[in-house]
């Protein structure tokens, strides 16, 4: 059994659209690769700084995440893998292990499908794009293209209401 702990860089296709890892930025790992039966049991954790933008109001965000690792590698000789089995595992490959796609699956899944900087984020106006998180208040009177043509009737049942009641109108009425 062995422990290794290392700061070493990011693989370069960590990144994701919205948020990912840096390439090129410092990654502390923690392991224990462990000789098994089959092969060699990694097992740890991760430390990563994650950037990206918020997916509401599109500002920077940036936290450090730790992933839980534990994957292992199979030896070239092992026999207990059925042919489908064998193309999904890792193997150990002349007396070395690369850790790079097991590192990427682990960090890419457990980053958040839709980052947000903060819980109750507003996001932007769908009109103009106004950051709502500073001005909660703020909207747009929007008129239904559909609906203009019934707009000028408002103002007529208004202006009726406001008119002197005349004598025919009380019968009408009674």
């Amino acid at each position: 059994m062995r422990t290794i702990e290392e700061h070493v860089p990011a693989p370069k296709d960590f990144s994701v659209a919205l948020i990912g890892v840096q390439e090129g930025s410092a990654m502390d790992l923690n392991l224990r690769l462990e000789a098994v039966h089959e092969g060699i049991l990694v097992s740890g954790t991760a430390d990563v700084e994650v950037t990206g933008e918020c997916g509401r109001c599109l500002e920077p965000i940036r936290f450090d995440s730790d992933v839980d690792i534990q994957e292992l590698f199979y030896y070239s000789d092992s026999e207990s893998l059925s042919a489908e089995e064998e193309e999904e595992q890792h193997r150990v490959e002349n007396d070395a292990i690369d850790l790079e796609p097991v590192l990427r699956d682990a960090v890419v899944t457990s980053l958040p499908f839709q980052p947000v900087c903060r819980e109750d984020c507003k996001g932007l106006c769908a009109e103009c794009g106004a950051q709502l998180n500073d001005n909660p208040d703020h909207h747009h009177e929007i008129l239904d293209p559909r609906w203009s043509a019934l707009s000028g009737l408002a103002g007529t049942v208004a202006e009726n209401d406001a008119a002197p009641r005349k004598e025919s109108d009380e019968r009408e009425e009674s």
